[in-house]
């Protein structure tokens, strides 16, 4: 099995090519966007990758906000530097340094990673102030009938971005994960709201916490 901070740590240019994609920016505007930010806010993005979600964060919060970019790969974050005037901290998005105070809380294309994603979604709930809303972004399956054959394309994606690939159904387990994570959401908050994004193959759910 491959590290995650060695997987993602040698993938993290090609990964930043990809995450800052016109297209790609335009789903990650629209998950800043769920979280109803307000100028002098406080934002947190855990996994924050290369930092393609900062700067929309940023705009959110304005120039008297904070926001914060989480992630376990140094290589990550090393890519993420400059971008939405952040502070960059390393570290387990299971294990959060912060203990609360947060006003939004945002985390794209990251719960899948989890083994247990409903306790981390949990756990990011407690982290923010009431009124606050947590919001989550993933690639999932698509269960629109004309999907069927990108489907194939997407579980080898999934394969190949999977750090454990002995792994027998890799991409069953993942959307498993996903689910979780979202039921979670659903369960935890308020105001829950969920949409699909590219044809289905993207989820986009927040709430708000109570």
């Amino acid at each position: 099995m491959t590290d995650v901070r060695t997987f993602y740590g040698r993938w993290a240019r090609f990964y930043d090519r990809l995450a800052t994609l016109p297209g790609v920016q335009s789903w990650r505007r629209k998950a800043a966007a769920e979280l109803d930010l307000a100028s002098g806010a406080t934002a947190v993005e855990m996994g924050c990758g290369t930092g393609a979600n900062l700067p929309h964060l940023r705009t959110a919060v304005g120039a008297d906000g904070r926001v914060v970019g989480l992630d376990v790969t140094r290589g990550m974050l090393s890519q993420a530097r400059g971008r939405g005037d952040a502070d960059l901290l390393q570290g387990d998005a299971t294990r959060s340094p912060f203990s609360g105070g947060v006003d939004g809380l945002l985390g794209t294309f990251v719960v899948a990673m989890f083994g247990e994603p409903q306790a981390v979604v949990e756990d990011w709930c407690e982290l923010v102030s009431p009124g606050g809303r947590v919001a989550l972004l993933h690639f999932t399956r698509s269960d629109r009938t004309w999907a069927w054959p990108i489907n194939a394309g997407y579980r080898a994606f999934v394969w190949l971005s999977s750090t454990d690939k002995r792994q027998t159904g890799v991409a069953n387990s993942h959307d498993r994960r996903i689910d979780a994570a979202y039921d979670r959401l659903s369960a935890r908050t308020s105001d829950f709201r969920e949409r699909e994004l590219a044809g289905g193959y993207l989820r986009l759910a927040s709430g708000r916490v109570e």
